[in-house]
């Protein structure tokens, strides 16, 4: 992945939207997304993207959905612009223009009890299986599993104080009675 956030020389725009997302404390990734869309919306219009029009916008959204862009690319791109004209330009009326796409989620896989059997049958190691039970029975994320210490498990109350999840978030996941 190239850096697009150290990439010199930095034009003011740029650098005052990356500030602007290091004061909302935006993961790395996300800036690196947002300036890499900016950056298209900027190419698209030939000029910097301060400069954009109503028009603009909506000329550029309806060519990224005739694209074949996927919708989370797509809304992505949303948010960017949106971030952009809101925060770094103060330009809420142009924000307000930029719509995203709908997108129908299909609801997560739920494992049979024989399916959960045979996963944690599949490794001998105890550390690894209490691991898997605590993913898929309290519903989180390998990197929040990665991140648990003894002292987050609340056995009383049959919780789980999930720390700096996704988003840096906290938050509490309930402790299946089983485990």
């Amino acid at each position: 992945m190239t850096n697009v956030l150290s990439d010199a020389p930095a034009s003011s725009l740029r650098q005052r939207m990356i500030e602007d997302m290091n004061m909302r404390r935006f993961a790395r990734k996300t800036q690196f997304d947002y300036v890499r869309h900016v950056a298209r919306f900027a190419t698209y219009l030939g000029r910097p993207p301060d400069t954009a029009t109503v028009e603009d916008l909506r000329q550029f959204q309806v060519e990224q959905r005739e694209a074949g862009l996927g919708i989370p690319t797509f809304n992505s791109i949303v948010s960017a612009l949106r971030f952009f004209f809101t925060h770094t330009i103060d330009r809420p009326d142009l924000s307000r223009r930029l719509h995203t796409v709908k997108n129908p989620r299909a609801l997560p896989v739920v494992l049979s009890r024989d399916e959960v059997a045979q996963l944690l049958g599949a490794t001998n190691c105890l550390k690894h299986k209490a691991a898997l039970s605590v993913a898929y029975g309290a519903g989180l994320r390998a990197a929040e599993v990665t991140m648990l210490k003894v002292r987050d498990v609340d056995s009383k109350r049959m919780l789980l104080r999930v720390e700096r999840g996704k988003g840096g978030r906290y938050r509490n996941a309930l402790l299946p009675a089983d485990l």
